[in-house]
């Protein structure tokens, strides 16, 4: 029967309609236009996804990795189409500005404190104890004098690579910086207003690997704030400093010694760049612990910055204005201390995506393309996933459990531990009964696959019904026609 004739003799535009619906679903990959804010490793990945093109100025897009500068000045003058995402929720600087961060978990502990106790209020020490300047001056100086002989840190709110950061140990060493940030007639009258700084505890005992300094990249993906769903990467990075550490009062105002910002430490007439020593894959760094500590200490450390992760997220939730549109990969900075206790320092909200070797680029390739799978633009999900590439599922309007039927095993899997339950040793600091998968093996490759061959039996299985139900229409038709 001809395409004409069985249209016509249907009657109706459901057959045209599940003509339309099997095109759909053919074997080529869905068209999705994107716009980049001049990222070239981004735009390397979104070039390499099937079916992916650049939007043309003229045109609309489907996603789009903006920078914040965009999201500041244009997000409130877009209507946003139903299909459409961005990589940053409106005020994503209430978690990625230090000074608001810092307002957001204090908030938190002292509601924490307030309605269930000063122990769960504990659990949020994980943040160096804090002042905001020039506004909470005078409390500083308070504080400073209950911590005689100690060091401090001072980082400008509005600034990043370690930009006008500087220890000190004594208030004589900030009266060129107060002379600064003092109120004047003039600035008011330029409607200049001073600079905002945090001033932080320093933290004098870090962990050393060889003498040196390091802290953490995590990488995080959010894709709601109402409920607050959590991803977190498998796969991140120590960065060390190039130099020996010391708090010897000579060494104090060294940033080489004390900030590990590869913007920072590239600038010593020391660096090479090609020493494989100033980053070492997170992994790496696990199985080193796991080495001088023992399997025990080390899933409680990892346990701990997992936890430090969502509650931080926790603290900013109902702050931050939720929309479908929007999501963020977030770039945690974490240190480590002497004790194996792990600080959050800060939350980036723009994580660097450009690759310095091989290893940098396979894990920023792996990273966002991950981060793509999980916004799933091409509607290939069940949205009942656990793990999507590196990213592992660990909240979901709730901390999530083991499934011992899935493929995320304990986070000690890859080193020969055994998954535990609750782990009493850590003193109910997460709460969940599960191990963190964070710096586990990232089978990244193996899961996408997986995940592409559950879509393609899922589209088999579609179109195997939707011929079925075609040739029950057809000999339907075929019986009508004949009579």
């Amino acid at each position: 029967m001809s395409t004409q004739r069985r249209a016509s003799t249907y009657g109706s535009s459901q057959w045209l309609s599940q003509q339309q619906s099997q095109c759909a679903r053919s074997d080529q990959p869905k068209q999705v236009r994107f716009r980049q804010c001049l990222n070239p490793t981004v735009m390397d990945v979104y070039r390499q996804r099937p079916g992916w093109v650049e939007a043309r100025e003229d045109e609309e897009w489907d996603i789009f990795w903006a920078d914040v500068g965009w999201i500041r000045e244009m997000f409130d003058q877009t209507c946003f189409l139903e299909h459409q995402r961005v990589n940053h929720f409106r005020n994503h600087y209430e978690l990625t500005r230090k000074n608001l961060m810092v307002k957001n978990l204090k908030r938190m502990k002292r509601s924490k404190e307030k309605e269930l106790g000063k122990a769960e209020g504990e659990l949020y020490d994980f943040f160096p104890a804090t002042f905001v300047l020039p506004t909470e001056y005078a409390m500083f100086v308070e504080e400073f004098k209950r911590k005689p002989g100690g060091a401090w840190i001072m980082k400008p709110t509005g600034k990043a690579q370690g930009k006008g950061i500087f220890l000190f140990t004594r208030l004589s060493q900030i009266q060129e910086w107060k002379k600064d940030t003092r109120w004047d007639p003039k600035r008011e009258q330029e409607r200049e207003q001073p600079e905002t700084y945090i001033v932080q505890w320093y933290i004098e005992n870090p962990y050393l690997v060889g003498g040196r300094k390091f802290d953490l990249r995590v990488y995080v993906h959010v894709s709601s704030y109402s409920p607050l769903v959590v991803w977190l990467y498998r796969s991140g990075f120590a960065r060390f400093s190039n130099t020996r550490f010391s708090m010897d009062a000579k060494d104090v105002a060294n940033n080489y010694i004390h900030l590990t910002n590869v913007a920072i430490q590239k600038t010593a007439t020391n660096f090479n760049e090609h020493d494989k020593g100033l980053k070492w894959p997170l992994r790496r760094l696990k199985l080193f612990l796991i080495s001088k500590h023992g399997e025990s200490a080390v899933r409680g450390l990892f346990n701990d910055m997992e936890a430090l992760i969502i509650r931080s997220l926790q603290s900013v939730a109902k702050t931050m204005i939720n929309d479908k549109h929007c999501f963020e990969l977030y770039g945690y900075d974490i240190l480590i201390d002497a004790n194996l206790k792990p600080w959050l320092i800060e939350v980036n909200a723009s994580p660097s995506m450009s690759a310095t070797d091989k290893t940098d680029q396979q894990l920023k390739h792996g990273l966002i393309n991950d981060s793509m799978a999980i916004v799933d633009m091409e509607k290939k999900l069940t949205k009942k996933e656990r793990q999507i590439g590196g990213f592992d599922l660990i909240f979901n309007d709730g901390p999530i459990a083991v499934d011992t039927g899935s493929n995320l095993g304990g986070a000690f899997a890859a080193s020969g531990g055994a998954t535990t339950g609750d782990d009493k040793s850590r003193g109910g600091s997460r709460g969940p009964s599960r191990d963190t998968t964070l710096g586990c093996l990232n089978n990244r490759d193996q899961n996408m696959q997986r995940l592409n061959k559950a879509y393609a039996m899922r589209l088999a299985k579609e179109k195997e019904k939707e011929d079925r139900e075609r040739e029950k229409e057809d000999q339907r038709i075929a019986e009508q026609t004949s009579k």
